[in-house]
């Protein structure tokens, strides 16, 4: 994709069964250029995927960060050996007396089923060789989980969520259960397109950061890299110029100092 071609996102509903990875590449062969995305999901899970075509890409961190929303069926009186439907299943008959979800801060360790890599190789990848190691534990935030339903085999929640929460570790705190589906229905105030997959322009994806408008000089010195004098407000700033998305920036002293320039 040239450098004058717009920098988009693709909002995709994912399937069950494909990898995170398998979308991208149907989509790499099928638009040609740099494709990446915004957060995996799961093999089993299914739901909002955002692909990032051309420059967009250059956004992906931010997006990382923004708040997750998932519905999640978790089994109960069952075990997997992965927190998962692709793992071993044992039947136990014990079905928790109390279906309610922390919420919170809290502690979270790393499943071995994780991505997250140890001594240079993920953790899935080691997984799969029976191997079994110490994994990490890491600060989450549960903003909400709301029971939406449920009976002694089944129950539903409604989870949103800070990025990097594992949600089968988080129905696994309810002992004998798994997360039997889990659907991301929303990134941040993006979410699932109707009707198949829906372009969305930088603009849009990148709308939830506060906005700086640049004069015509100021754009063409931040297309350079160069910093401009900040409004007063905190954070990091989408710096704009005529309705177009010229850089992400981040506070430097009294100035902006971009981070990424996108035109």
């Amino acid at each position: 994709m040239s450098q004058g071609e717009p920098a988009l996102g693709l909002l995709v509903d994912k399937p069950a069964g494909m990898t995170s990875h398998d979308v991208v590449a149907e989509i790499r062969r099928e638009r040609g250029g740099k494709v990446g995305h915004a957060g995996t999901l799961d093999p089993f899970a299914t739901g909002l995927l955002v692909i990032l075509l051309g420059r967009a890409t250059r956004t992906q961190r931010y997006l990382l960060e923004l708040p997750k929303t998932y519905v999640a069926t978790a089994r109960l009186g069952w075990r997997s050996s992965t927190g998962d439907p692709d793992g071993e299943l044992e039947e136990t008959g014990r079905v928790p007396a109390l279906l309610e979800l922390p919420t919170g801060e809290i502690d979270q360790r790393v499943p071995m089923t994780s991505a997250v890599k140890v001594d240079g190789e993920r953790l899935y990848k080691k997984a799969h060789r029976g191997e079994s190691v110490e994994t990490p534990i890491r600060r989450i935030k549960v903003h909400r989980a709301e029971l939406l339903d449920g009976d002694s085999d089944r129950a539903k929640f409604e989870i949103e969520c800070s990025s990097g929460t594992y949600i089968r570790t988080l129905v696994e705190s309810l002992e004998d259960a798994y997360c039997e589906t889990l659907r991301r229905t929303a990134i941040g105030e993006l979410q699932i397109p109707q009707g198949g997959p829906e372009e969305i322009s930088v603009e849009l994806l990148m709308s939830f950061l506060p906005e700086r408008e640049l004069t015509e000089p100021e754009a063409e010195a931040v297309s350079h890299g160069i910093r401009v004098p900040d409004d007063g407000q905190d954070g990091r700033k989408r710096l704009t110029h005529d309705g177009r998305l010229i850089a992400i920036a981040r506070p430097d002293g009294e100035n902006l100092q971009p981070e990424v320039v996108l035109a």
